[in-house]
């Protein structure tokens, strides 16, 4: 009897033991090599599949390269900031395959595919798969959210970017961008009319500062606290993304990992209190006021008094998530915009000088408003134009959530479809062969009319899943250009070195030296 307790324990085990090993050896090797003659098989080309890190070493080591090394003005930023792709391309061909570690990423060009993948967004998702839970810390609220959980938060967030909502926040928008100008106004002056500054900093400073009074609204203060150490938390972050990802590392008490813990920790602890004292004066019959958070907990409390469901609202710790998301995204995107614009138009003075007698037919010497920014057509023209040359994102990263037919293709589950918005924007079949040259006035007569497909320019991507925050970053940038052209002129220093890099989104390297003359 004890034999056969010792017979059935043992094959157990055994059991167990080779339903592991089976299991890892399947993570490891056999699913990746099936869904590599999966591709193969409807004609994409790659490289064979290596163990753990596929192309991840190689394309590091190309992307490292590229950035030791500036261009010109005049050179292909391409080949800077995704060598590895164009490498990839040039090899394979342009339906090519990478490996991210154990997962192929196909590379989709075809602007009504890309379209597809964008309007399918329930089934192809956010490629949060393949990172590492601890950047949840910082890649939270709605951007983190699929299906139903993404359409319910969709809808609460929704009323709080509306445009009748966004004129109230135009004030600290005024306030912020009138801080930057003044301390601009007293350097030149100081310097006897003109000076050099490294304008992407102070841009930097600017929309961050834009984010905390029009989120935490009169605990400005406190917002920049909170913003500084979003800042820490996004570098920390990056580096784990661009790191191989090893289960269960999250756990290790490295440096690193009980930063960003704390971190996390600190502005939740922060943004709690403020929700708290925010919704204390609410229910004391103050006004929401014109700020983010008040919009968001008014429209939230909305939702749950309409739906008459307490669960169709946000809790505080998804609000949290939403503040948390809304420094993330909402900062880098406008400041590199503001950046690279600077940059190009000091490159066209004759486009400056368009944008800046534009933007004194429509306000004078008056304080820019709501609707005269709308009126801003030329400053509008030359955005899109930037965005389409230096687009903030320079490829998007989707997963296929199940078995999905992609025009004549079947994209198994699982495999990451990357759309490489950068190549879109500087295809010369869609855009002409004059493609690498600044022309805003492709833009004259809108986005649809200047792109031969709607998959061909998506700054801020596409369809249902476009950029929540799109209105709101553009109002932005239309608001400093207001402030910024009527005061300053504005050309290269010799100082300027171009090297456009990818740090989330694409900004200059070794920043933006401007020299400033006053108007």
């Amino acid at each position: 009897m004890m034999m056969s307790y010792n017979l059935i324990g043992g094959s157990l085990i055994f059991g167990v033991i080779t339903y592991w090993v089976y299991s890892f050896l399947n993570w490891i090797w056999f699913r990746p090599k099936k869904l590599e003659k999966c591709l193969r098989e409807q004609g994409f080309g790659g490289n064979a599949y290596r163990l753990f890190l596929g192309d991840q070493q190689e394309s590091k080591v190309m992307i490292r390269d590229a950035m030791s090394r500036p261009i010109t003005l005049s050179d292909d930023i391409k080949q800077r900031v995704i060598p590895h792709v164009l490498k990839t391309m040039n090899n394979h061909g342009k339906n090519s395959f990478m490996w991210v570690g154990r997962m192929p990423r196909l590379h989709i060009t075809e602007p009504e595919l890309i379209r597809d993948v964008l309007t399918k967004y329930y089934k192809f998702q956010k490629n949060h798969h393949s990172l590492d839970p601890i950047t949840k810390y910082l890649l939270s609220g709605i951007g983190s959210l699929e299906g139903e959980p993404w359409a319910q938060r969709r809808r609460v967030i929704n009323s709080a970017f509306h445009f009748e909502k966004l004129k109230l926040m135009l004030p600290a928008f005024y306030l912020s961008c009138l801080d930057m100008v003044n301390k601009w106004e007293k350097v030149v002056s100081s310097k006897g009319g003109s000076v050099e500054v490294e304008v992407h900093h102070d841009l930097e400073t600017l929309t961050g500062d834009v984010i905390s009074r029009t989120l935490f609204g009169s605990n400005f203060e406190e917002g920049k606290k909170i913003f500084e150490l979003m800042k820490e938390l996004t570098v920390l972050t990056i580096q784990v993304i661009q790191s191989v990802y090893i289960p269960g590392w999250r756990f290790m008490p490295t440096k690193r990992n009980n930063r960003i813990k704390k971190i996390d920790k600190d502005v939740r602890v922060s943004i709690t209190e403020i929700i708290n004292n925010k919704m204390k004066a609410m229910k004391a019959g103050e006004s929401s006021s014109s700020d983010f958070l008040g919009i968001l907990l008014e429209c939230n409390m909305t939702e749950i008094e309409q739906t008459k469901n307490k669960n169709a609202g946000l809790s505080i710790e998804e609000i949290i998530g939403e503040c948390k998301l809304f420094y993330f995204a909402g900062q880098d995107t406008t400041s590199t915009l503001l950046c690279w614009t600077m940059v190009i138009l000091s490159r066209f003075p004759d486009w400056q000088a368009r944008a800046r007698e534009e933007v004194l037919q429509v306000f004078g010497d008056g304080k820019p408003d709501y609707d005269g920014i709308n009126r801003l057509k030329t400053v509008t023209m030359i955005l899109y134009e930037v965005l389409r040359l230096y687009p903030p994102v320079v490829e998007l990263t989707k997963v296929a959530h199940e078995d999905t037919k992609l025009g004549d293709l079947t994209i198994p589950a699982g495999v990451q479809v990357m759309l490489p918005t950068i190549l879109l924007h500087h295809n010369p079949d869609i855009w002409g062969e004059d493609v690498d040259e600044f022309k805003p006035e492709r833009f004259a007569q809108g986005v649809l009319k200047a792109t031969k497909s709607q998959g061909s320019f998506f700054p801020f991507s596409l369809g249902p899943r476009m950029c929540i925050g799109q209105n709101f970053a553009l109002l932005e940038a239309k608001m400093a250009l207001a402030l910024i052209l009527p005061r300053f002129s504005f050309e290269l220093s010799p100082s300027y070195v171009h090297a456009p890099y990818t740090l989330i989104t694409m900004q200059p390297q070794f920043g933006a030296h401007l020299i400033l003359h006053k108007i």
